[in-house]
């Protein structure tokens, strides 16, 4: 089973945002620090979601078990619903790449667990163009 830690960060709300994906794959270490552009926080999680799915479907990973910090992304996928409008198209783009692996999982942890996609949204936050 492949463990992916994802989360997005934003220097304002909205204000320029990075996402981190940290990823353990067969005994192999990813790190991913993403630059986002300006957005809001929860978009910024979501975004992480998305880019973490893409690629796990680029390196062919079937079984994946997502770590999320985000409630809102946690209870969205969990209950197929982003009760806030302007998350939905995020969170159908999230769905439908969900479903091309053989097992998908998404759990919510506490913040303290997901330390290594937070150190890596955060770099990525410092790394959009200013």
């Amino acid at each position: 089973m492949i463990e992916v830690y994802i989360d997005g960060a934003s220097a304002g709300n909205p204000g320029p945002s990075g996402a981190g994906i940290f990823i353990k794959a067969n005994g192999i270490v990813e790190r991913h620090s993403i630059p986002l552009g300006n957005m809001e926080n929860h978009e910024a999680e979501f975004q992480a979601l998305i880019l973490a799915l893409r690629i796990c479907i680029e390196n062919n990973y079937r079984t994946v078990s997502f770590r999320t910090d985000s409630q809102v992304v946690n209870a969205s996928i969990e209950k197929e619903f982003a009760r806030n409008k302007k998350f939905a198209p995020l969170l159908d783009e999230a769905l439908e790449l969900s479903k091309q692996f053989d097992l998908f999982f998404m759990k919510w942890i506490p913040s303290i667990q997901n330390k290594p996609a937070d150190e890596l949204a955060r770099a990525a936050i410092r790394r959009n163009k200013k």
